[in-house]
């Protein structure tokens, strides 16, 4: 009602799905409900306070884009601020060996660029009726059985609580049969975005399997991943972006829902494939942790095949589409 009476609304163009103005600043309830559960529930430590306040910066410049559709520099410029808070926190992927040259570095700028995908790759994702939340809620789902199984009490229940936050959102956004009520908006996508890559890093996926520890999160998020990737692969291939400039600013309906959709399904069978495909993934996350080596490994080539099918499917449909 509040974006109602201020007017915010996202008006339908051609590349959007829905065909009504419909209210946006959802994900400023998203962001509201998951805040108020951890201030109510939690002492925050230094890598906690460090998301927490880039995940604050990340809504705000959404929301300034969801009320006064910002230029995509100035979006990039506000993530990426949020990314450097997090950084100051001490929040950091720990991949590159010590024994590297400039590994500090190289840890920071991988740190910066996983903070900067999950973040887009969710917002993205944004194009359907419950596409993102649900994506939100499955992958908080499975980092909370994750760091249950690696004893990580504290990174379990928060998780839970954006889960929590992202399933009480879906029946006023994803309604089969019926168009959404509210939208998440920027602000929403990207803080479920950056709050997710952020839980990743906070994480110890595995402490003696570097392959374990680095494939764990990847399952979890590997449709937004993987949609980000192809997507990107596919523009340049077919000439539709040359420069980092034409790529912030380039719209376009070739993102995973909309070659689904040009398959033949539906808004809700889309996304419910999406769903089914992000769970089967989230499922070999969770058998990871225990797996023997050649376990793992074919855990790891069953989940290059599921994407290699939808690599397919989005090849069809783009030709459809």
């Amino acid at each position: 009602s509040f974006a109602l009476r201020l007017r915010i609304l996202d008006q339908p163009d051609a590349r959007k799905v829905h065909a009504l103005p419909t209210p946006l600043l959802g994900g400023a309830a998203v962001w509201a409900a998951f805040a108020l559960t951890v201030l109510y529930n939690f002492n925050f430590s230094r890598e906690l306070k460090g998301v927490a306040v880039g995940a604050t910066i990340v809504v705000a410049v959404g929301i300034l884009d969801d009320v006064f559709d910002l230029p995509a520099v100035v979006k990039l410029a506000g993530q990426v601020a949020g990314v450097l808070a997090a950084l100051a926190y001490g929040v950091t992927l720990r991949i590159v060996p010590q024994s590297w040259p400039a590994h500090d570095w190289l840890n920071l700028v991988l740190t910066l660029l996983w903070f900067l995908t999950i973040t887009n790759a969710l917002q993205f994702l944004d194009g359907m009726d419950g596409l993102a939340a649900g994506l939100g809620a499955i992958a908080s789902f499975f980092v909370s059985v994750t760091a249950l199984q690696t004893g990580q009490g504290y990174l379990m229940f928060l998780s839970a609580a954006l889960l929590g936050a992202c399933l009480g959102f879906l029946p006023y956004n994803f309604r089969p049969g019926a168009g959404a009520q509210v939208f998440l908006g920027d602000g929403g996508a990207s803080f479920i975005g950056f709050s997710l890559a952020g839980l990743a890093v906070m994480g110890e996926w595995a402490r003696n399997n570097a392959l374990i520890a680095l494939c764990t999160p990847i399952l979890i998020l590997a449709v937004p991943l993987f949609d980000i990737a192809f997507v990107a692969v596919n523009r340049v291939i077919t000439g539709k972006v040359g420069s980092l400039h034409e790529w912030l600013a380039y719209v376009g309906k070739d993102h995973i829902h909309h070659r689904f959709e040009a398959l033949g399904l539906n808004k809700t069978e889309s996304v419910l494939l999406i769903f089914f495909i992000s769970f089967t993934l989230g499922l070999s996350a969770i058998l990871l942790k225990d797996a023997a080596p050649h376990e793992a490994t074919l855990l790891l080539v069953q989940a290059f095949f599921i994407l290699s099918i939808v690599a397919v499917l989005e090849s069809v449909g783009r030709r459809g589409g």
